[in-house]
């Protein structure tokens, strides 16, 4: 037989119609050891890649298809002198080449240790692919069951150029994904995430998004591997979530999880507009939905503990897009199906993104997540009276938390184990200030005022003092830091530096 297919695959779904298929396209079957199995179990004709190579598995199956007459077969041109070369290495004229790679993302989802891992890094089925898909001018390469339908919808003489070369880029993209897993495992071995040169991203696509921030944007999300973060998520109810969804929900998630204590963040917008402390997680949501009633509609809530009926029957009072928790009581699942359009989602502990990832035009930015929370006798008094942190510790670490959750230039006001009022996303800080505290209105007398950043004038203290703010905590910094320590000290409000500002563009 002058023409062949090389099959190699651990995934034998639908193995068996294609095999049919080119035996009648009069196309030889080349089987490595489980696949030739396999085809012989079904009566197929079948010729093993030993019979070819001359010798059998070896290494405990490390090597088996690297071998210079599976190459030439593989990689030769039409031209005279590759055929020359091919025909005296004996080597078959492959035209199609069907491989499955060692299931490494399967098996790192499953938690496997880095030993078994390890025996997961495909060599020869990679080989193929990049052999068979470089020489895409003549032949073919298939890497997954689910292409075989259309790869199989007319005769393979039939196919063109155009074909071939777009099962070649699927091929790469394959090896690429595959190579990019294993680059994320082992960085993960060595000690965590890394902004190396080059840098290279693994997603494979995860559901569909009907579209992106707007109608008219397409829009995909894709899940790394292991199954953390929202490529983890349970999805109990209503539709999937949109693209807007994930980045609230991601904003909604990282905060609350950082709580100890019970605690709910309503987000809208990718801006938390109530966060809310309590010793029962239903008044913390009940703090959350207070803080700003009119905002938390069709927002997205997130809460840090299971969710109980009683917290259920309070969320569901209000029109919310979907409720993020780490998990529900049959009780409050039973609670949420009277709103059939409400997502419920549970969250997986562990988080799947150390990194922030944001496209540039010509490239992207990475960096480490900030972080959330600090010890607060870190903080360095710097005006004003000291504070008592056994009085003000819950509510200065929720500010804290919060303004680095919040869209810069941030503002937080916090009392009570809530937030009062919060102002973000403006381009000044006075008008953040004045956009917290007001919302605030009297909750602001005795209440905990946070900044993203320092304070460039005085200004901000004397709306604090207006106000009656009685703890300010900021990152200082400004060459005119001054200005804010001597209102401190006239105002007889207690001002805290932190050294460190957090940012959220």
């Amino acid at each position: 037989m002058e023409h062949w297919a090389l099959l190699s695959v651990s995934d034998k779904t639908g193995l068996e119609q294609l095999a049919e298929w080119l035996l009648e396209q009069g196309i030889g079957l080349l089987a490595s050891g489980g696949t030739y199995r396999y085809l012989r179990e079904k009566g197929m004709a079948a010729r093993p890649l030993e019979d070819l190579t001359g010798f059998s598995e070896m290494l405990g199956g490390r090597v088996k298809t690297l071998h210079p007459r599976i190459y030439g077969g593989l990689l030769s041109r039409e031209t005279p002198e590759d055929q020359r070369d091919r025909h005296v290495m004996d080597a078959p004229l492959i035209d199609l080449v069907v491989v499955n790679l060692y299931p490494f993302a399967a098996r790192l989802n499953t938690g496997a240790g880095e030993a078994d891992l390890v025996e997961e890094i495909d060599i020869g089925g990679v080989s193929l692919i990049r052999a068979a898909a470089k020489n895409f001018e003549r032949m073919t390469v298939l890497v997954d069951p689910g292409q075989y339908a259309a790869f199989m919808e007319r005769p393979l003489a039939e196919h063109t150029r155009m074909d071939r070369l777009a099962w070649a880029r699927i091929g790469f993209l394959h090896v690429a994904h595959y190579d990019a897993l294993i680059a994320g495992a082992m960085s993960e071995w060595s000690g965590g995430p890394a902004l190396t040169d080059p840098f290279v991203l693994a997603g494979a696509a995860w559901g569909e998004l009907r579209y992106g921030e707007n109608p008219h944007q397409p829009a995909a999300f894709y899940a790394r591997p292991g199954g953390r973060g929202f490529a983890g998520a349970v999805l109990h109810q209503g539709k999937r979530l949109s693209y807007n969804n994930y980045a609230d929900a991601d904003t909604a998630w990282g905060l609350v999880k950082s709580f100890g204590d019970p605690a709910a963040v309503a987000v809208k917008h990718q801006n938390p507009c109530g966060v809310g402390l309590a010793e029962e997680l239903a008044d913390a949501y009940q703090k959350a939905h207070d803080a700003d009633p009119v905002s938390i509609y069709g927002g997205i809530v997130a809460l840090n503990q299971e969710v109980d009926a009683a917290t259920a029957t309070l969320l569901t009072a209000t029109f919310l897009e979907v409720v993020v928790a780490p998990g529900y009581t049959a009780e409050a699942l039973a609670v949420f199906s009277r709103k059939k359009n409400l997502r419920v989602l549970t969250m997986p502990k562990e988080s799947g993104q150390p990194l922030d990832i944001r496209a540039v035009d010509g490239g992207f930015l990475a960096q480490v997540r900030d972080r959330q929370g600090v010890e607060l006798e870190a903080f360095r008094h710097v005006g004003g009276p000291a504070a008592d942190w056994s009085a003000w510790r819950r509510d200065a670490d929720l500010a804290w938390r919060t303004v680095a959750a919040v869209k810069s230039n941030a503002i937080v006001v916090a009392r009570n184990g809530a937030t009062a009022g919060i102002g973000g996303g403006q381009t000044n800080r006075i008008d953040a200030a004045k956009q917290a505290l007001e919302r605030a209105g009297e909750r602001t007398r005795g209440a905990v005022l946070a900044s993203d950043a320092y304070f460039p004038f005085g200004d901000v203290m004397d709306e604090a003092q207006r106000w009656g703010i009685g703890l300010v905590l900021q990152p200082g910094g400004s060459v005119r830091d001054q200005e804010s320590i001597d209102r401190a000290n006239q105002y007889g409000i207690a001002l805290y530096f932190s050294g460190e500002r957090h940012f959220r563009h």
